[in-house]
């Protein structure tokens, strides 16, 4: 990166060659997060992180995934805190919606709130930008759907999609793999062989924590470590 100059003092200033400074600072964040990687098919969506818990650490709580509504999740790679900001921010933002239109918001309506109130903190002095990159996944009445926010306030929608450290590389082992007609319990598979992808732990499921939301169920569920073990032994066939 070339050298500021002083640029980067806050994100309301373009430098010459027309860069926000702040912001690329915010999505460098990202890429030295864990991984996130989302998965949709015809029979729902999986969303699944790497999470390295401490020795005496709980484990039953994931901090990289979140419910937002009843068919709405979201995992997060960068600084965390950001993503529980804004994920409180668009579980109000839902319930809003509900209490207003009488119907169940949609995952595009989400994301794109999320996207512009990540987008208004490039706009003022005396903020910076959230540091963080969310996949926002879920089913609603137009089916099933994952987009992907960033720290300039982009959105974009995905079949599958990797966040976080190494991405690029994982993203091009999902292009290799990715089908639109497989299982969910195949796409569960291949987002726990992407992970393993670049994990320091190549064995095991206790670094990854997944959730999923069925098409038929329209629920948010968190995967059960004993799921994770057999969604794991069928990882394999996604040979890297």
């Amino acid at each position: 990166m070339m050298a500021s100059r002083g640029y980067d003092m806050t994100p309301t200033m373009y430098s010459p060659d027309g860069r926000i400074y702040q912001v690329e600072y915010a999505i460098e964040t990202v890429k030295r997060g864990t991984l996130a990687i989302g998965v949709a098919t015809k029979q729902g969506v999986i969303m699944a992180v790497e999470e390295k818990p401490r020795t005496l650490q709980s484990t039953n709580v994931t901090q990289k995934i979140f419910q937002v509504d009843y068919h709405i999740g979201v995992a997060a790679a960068g600084y965390i805190p950001d993503a529980r900001v804004q994920v409180d921010n668009a579980r109000f933002f839902s319930q809003g919606n509900k209490m207003t239109y009488d119907e169940s918001v949609e995952v595009a309506t989400v994301a794109k709130h999320l996207a512009d109130q990540a987008h208004q903190f490039t706009q003022y002095g005396g903020v910076r930008p959230n540091g963080v990159s969310m996949i926002i996944a879920g089913v609603d009445q137009k089916g099933e759907s994952i987009y992907v926010t960033d720290p300039s306030g982009t959105y974009v929608q995905f079949a599958a999609i990797a966040i976080g450290a190494n991405s690029d590389d994982v993203n091009a082992f999902l292009e290799k793999y990715y089908n639109a007609d497989m299982s969910l319990e195949d796409a569960a598979s291949l987002a726990i062989a992407a992970i393993n992808l670049k994990a320091e732990q190549k064995e095991g499921v206790n670094h990854i924590k997944m959730a999923k939301v069925t098409s038929e169920s329209k629920v948010f569920e968190k995967v059960s470590e004993s799921d994770l073990q057999n969604y794991s032994q069928n990882a394999s066939k996604f040979a890297a």
